[in-house]
């Protein structure tokens, strides 16, 4: 049954945001809202019951899922070498039980031409998570194994921390940085500045000593003294049932991969052309050899002897 504060949070986000502005969202997500019983309580749970400060934290998510176009997220609308790189993958448990996100962030390199890919990325993992798995929270692990300022984007860590405090609520169960350099630290102290109390509590700093506190052996890798031997690849994806990609036509694939592909291809195609010419040339020798036979055969009948 909904509570007051739910019925009066769909009520009014009706009433007040979509009068007038029903292209500035996703009517997908506007009718989520008005039938899924649990959304609206994500949103005034994390803003501790406020129906106001609900609405604009709803205004907010889903003006930025039709930014993204998070509804229409597939596997084969990300950028191959984004899921190669391995930088971002969902592996492995928490000792509570939930799904560990891990951001590899040596293997982040700041580049403005690809800040855009990049989120939509975070954003593909996310909402492929919240889809399979409703409700249930994630532990993020921000790998700082050899990490350096190179490795250091600011923009892009408010991002990921807004995707827990804004666009996806109640799904933070921990923020577990381990090995974080003593060269990060005044970032770090910056990024607490963009969270709640509530997140704040969330931050776990670790080292191999501490780490498994909250993560057993089992689902660690043996550089942070757990004994998981995963080695990320892909295709497919971790922890995918699917065996092969979702999109149909397989990954987008690189420039340089289309025209390799069409290369082998046109080459392939050549050959069969070369082969049925070839084919062709013999049947029509056969051909033109059985007609001179026959013609032969009725030469010879016609100038015998009669008896």
């Amino acid at each position: 049954m909904l509570s007051q504060q739910e019925n009066e949070t769909r009520q009014r986000f009706i009433n007040e945001y979509l009068q007038d502005k029903t292209d500035k969202y996703d009517s997908r997500d506007v009718e989520r809202l008005q039938k899924d019983d649990a959304l609206a309580g994500c949103y005034l749970q994390w803003r501790l019951q406020n129906v106001d400060d609900a609405l604009k934290m709803i205004d907010e998510s889903f003006q930025w899922r039709k930014e993204f176009r998070v509804n229409d997220l597939t596997e084969c609308s990300i950028p191959r070498w984004m899921f190669e790189t391995g930088a971002v993958y969902l592996h492995g448990y928490d000792k509570e039980g939930n799904k560990l996100f891990w951001f590899k962030v040596k293997l982040h390199v700041k580049d403005a031409k690809t800040v855009v890919d990049k989120k939509r990325y975070v954003a593909f993992w996310l909402e492929r998570y919240a889809k399979r798995e409703p409700g249930m929270p994630l532990t993020v692990v921000f790998d700082m194994t050899d990490s350096g300022l190179s490795n250091i984007d600011m923009d892009f860590v408010k991002y990921i921390i807004n995707c827990f405090k804004v666009y996806y609520p109640k799904f933070l169960s921990k923020m577990i940085l381990y090995e974080m350099p003593w060269i990060m630290s005044a970032a770090w102290r910056i990024v607490k500045t963009w969270l709640g109390p509530e997140a704040i509590s969330k931050l776990k700093f670790v080292g191999k000593n501490e780490v498994q506190e909250y993560i057993d052996a089992e689902h660690l890798p043996t550089h942070m003294g757990g004994t998981d031997t995963f080695k990320y690849s892909y295709p497919p994806l971790p922890d995918d049932d699917f065996q092969t990609p979702m999109c149909e036509n397989g990954p987008i694939v690189s420039e340089d991969e289309t025209e390799s592909k069409e290369d082998a291809e046109s080459e392939s195609k050549d050959t069969l052309d070369s082969s049925q010419n070839e084919e062709q040339i013999k049947k029509s020798k056969k051909v033109t050899h059985l007609a001179e036979c026959t013609l032969s055969v009725r030469g010879g009948q016609s100038s015998a002897p009669t008896s």
